[in-house]
């Protein structure tokens, strides 16, 4: 008898509807993915699965239960926590602190002006040394950040794309000179560049030569390092910068087809590298879905490892690393992460995840302190010794609901997988900007849901604290920082064989040209201590440097608003505005210095145009001299600072410096939002800003206070 119309079925049917007044036929909910949850699942929504099998056991094909047989109940996943800031130095001793207490891998965290190949002593980056990771300008750095730490034991995770030659060569040199051969290095390197044209933006290059360079370093350790990762296939940041599950899933899915494709036009065979593919995803708060997710993931790596030819079994596994989610963190009742990170470090676990990191209550504010840091690594350790996840191994398996649901992501995102085909790969179509454009559609579209209220974030825009807590945070000089940098880049080229160093940096250029490995020729680059600056400006000559074009989507936001009072409201005062001065509320939309993550200013910007102001986005990477001409050359009302990276108390004063210089009479409102500690606050109502928005802000009431401060602006004026 078919379920649905058993009598326990049409029974437990009308006490559903007779207990919620609902009818069943009308009681799904959909999910950011576009998938329809019902109330309950069955036996029969199991039977004739498109992609699962529910036969399959913990490590065997198609590796939905697990790469591994034994998983958890022989080893629990890694805890890898990702960190790095200031110096060299002090992120040597942090990382030796976590070492001792429990922690089994090292992550790296960079910062910005290292990922875009620049030294610490370029102009273009004073605000962003040491800021949000640690600085490396030579391999001298590299080797102190692992002092005392021996690289024949430990796996090292290094988070890098744009400067991905000189600082993967900065590693394999720092363990040559702490006398392990590089073929003994274990750990990976991200080596994703086709995430940071869709997403993150700390590239260098354009796609065609940075897609050669991920060819070029998967070749080399293919060969040369049999125990190091190539590359890390990245989800994570597409989820972070608002891309759905679904979106994140088919499009790393898609890269990683896109670097097999590279890594092939080698002339390797796919079973020499495949094995050492591996993959990094975001976990947020969406408990069931993120479970499927990497049950899914599996699945489909699984047929697309098959299809490209694989024989090897361990070619056809999908391991991968686990973050919980950054942007689901609250600067609002900020405590409230920890729970948040808890339930998503389980919803990894549940998944399946090799390696995993949590994030510090604090990081919606600032760097993460000692204290926060500990709680985030002791989360793991709870979960490890006191739960009892370890003793079973994927034991939601066989759940009606997660089995349906892991097939439904799977045929969603074989959907987007074709479709990126269709287009030519994923290169194409990242060329193309449609991975982007859908990212930020998907981002618009959470956000507009969180300000109308129709998505609970508590303590946010629900269950509001009335009494908000203070919260230490991690403070970093960056003049300091900056200024250690730069003396030892200066001691270092006052040493160095300065003829050697040029005639390294010649043959990569000339490899450069003739399309030869380029790893190997920066690796001696760097042995001469050539910094991390010069080796990316030497294939600069050659390949030039990427500038993106902004595109933004439109109408998305203002969708979910119809006849929403405060958004109408906001809509009449700028209607008004341009009725008593001939023209709309003109915002310009800015990131300085080297931050490219742009999902809050494109958010931003989206929503306000929707409201009706006129809006322009700058580009990326701007100086506070470039982003105050581009101001006053196009007679804005106001700007806005989208901040994620510490930048602020450097970049700002000098925007606000800029301004006073170029037109002493300048009028022009200049708003901040993002990752700004409190403290800050005091510090930039100083130097003349006139109003500050932080995680969690209601883009509605922030665009309200943008008006009124324009408009009082010019009745004063007049």
């Amino acid at each position: 008898m078919k379920i649905k119309n058993s009598e326990n079925y049409i029974k437990w049917q009308k006490s559903f509807e007779r207990e919620t007044k609902i009818d069943l036929s009308e009681a799904s909910s959909e999910t950011d993915e576009g998938i329809k949850i019902k109330p309950v699942y069955t036996k029969a929504d199991i039977e004739n699965l498109s992609f699962v099998d529910n036969d399959s056991l913990p490590g065997q094909l198609p590796y939905t239960r697990g790469p591994k047989a034994s998983m958890y109940t022989n080893r629990p996943w890694t805890i890898r926590q990702y960190a790095g800031f200031s110096t060299a130095e002090e992120s040597n001793e942090f990382y030796k602190k976590n070492l001792k207490s429990g922690q089994k891998g090292l992550s790296v965290a960079f910062d910005l002006p290292t990922h875009r190949g620049y030294d610490s002593d370029d102009d273009l980056v004073m605000g962003d040394v040491g800021k949000a990771g640690v600085a490396i300008d030579t391999v001298e750095d590299m080797k102190i950040l692992f002092n005392d730490i021996p690289l024949d034991e430990m796996s090292v995770s290094m988070t890098m794309n744009g400067a991905v030659l000189p600082v993967l060569s900065s590693f394999v040199v720092a363990g040559e000179e702490q006398n392990v051969n590089k073929n003994l290095l274990s750990g990976t390197i991200q080596n994703d560049i086709l995430k940071e044209f869709m997403v993150r933006n700390t590239y260098i290059y354009p796609p065609d030569p940075s897609m050669k360079i991920v060819a070029d370093i998967i070749e080399f350790t293919s060969k040369e390092m049999p125990k190091f990762n190539s590359i890390s296939i990245s989800g994570y940041h597409m989820q972070e910068a608002g891309a759905d599950n679904v979106l994140e899933l088919a499009y790393t899915l898609a890269d990683g087809m896109e670097y097999v494709r590279a890594a092939l036009s080698k002339g390797l065979d796919i079973d020499d590298f495949a094995p050492r593919l591996s993959f990094f995803f975001a976990i947020g708060t969406d408990f069931f879905m993120e479970i499927a997710k990497l049950r899914a993931a599996r699945t489909l790596w699984y047929k697309i490892m098959k299809d490209f030819g694989a024989k090897d079994e361990r070619s056809m596994i999908l391991r991968t690393h686990c973050q919980t989610s950054g942007v689901s963190l609250t600067e609002k009742d900020p405590y409230n992460n920890i729970i948040r990170t808890s339930y998503e470090a389980l919803s990894a676990i549940l998944g399946g995840t090799q390696s995993l990191h949590t994030n510090s209550f604090d990081e919606a504010i600032a760097l993460p302190t000692d204290e926060s840091a500990r709680i985030a690594r002791n989360t793991q350790l709870i979960l490890q010794n006191e739960t009892g996840v370890t003793n079973t191994i994927d034991p939601l398996a066989g759940s009606y609901f997660i089995e349906s649901l892991t097939d439904e992501l799977s045929k969603k995102a074989w959907e987007i997988i074709e479709e990126i085909e269709s287009l030519g790969g994923m290169t194409k179509a990242v060329k193309a900007g449609v991975p982007k454009l859908k990212i930020e559609e998907s981002a618009t579209k959470k956000q507009a849901k969180v300000d109308s209220g129709s998505r609970v974030v508590v303590g946010v825009n629900k269950f509001k604290n009335p009494k908000e807590p203070k919260v230490d945070v991690r403070v970093i000089d960056n003049n300091r920082v900056r200024e250690d940098q730069i003396k030892k880049i200066n001691d270092i080229k006052a040493s160095r064989d300065q003829k050697a160093v040029d005639e390294s940096l010649a043959k990569l250029v000339a490899a450069a040209k003739e399309d030869s490995n380029l790893l190997a020729c920066s690796i001696d680059a760097i042995k001469n201590r050539a910094t991390v600056g010069e080796v990316s400006k030497a294939l600069e000559q050659v390949y030039g440097r990427h500038f993106a074009t902004s595109l933004s989507v439109s109408g998305v936001y203002g969708k979910h608003f119809e006849g929403n009072k405060d958004y109408m409201n906001v809509a009449k005062k700028v209607n008004t505005f341009e009725e008593e001065n001939g023209r709309r509320p003109r915002v310009l939309i800015v990131k300085m210095g080297q931050d490219g993550h742009d999902r809050g200013a494109k958010i931003v910007a989206t929503s306000f145009a929707d409201m009706g102001f006129d809006v322009d986005m700058g580009p990326l990477f701007q100086s506070p001299k470039d982003v105050a001409k581009d101001a006053i050359e196009n007679d804005v009302h106001a700007i806005g600072v989208s901040t994620l990276a510490a930048g602020h108390k450097t970049l700002v004063p000098e925007l606000m410096k800029s301004l006073k210089k170029i037109d002493p009479n300048s009028k022009i409102v200049v708003f901040v939002g993002g990752v700004i500690p409190e403290q800050d606050y005091d510090f930039l109502y100083e130097n003349n800003i006139s109003a500050i928005f932080g995680p969690g802000s209601n883009i509605i009431e922030s665009a309200e206070t943008v008006i009124d401060l324009i408009s009082d602006k010019i009745h004063k004026n007049n």
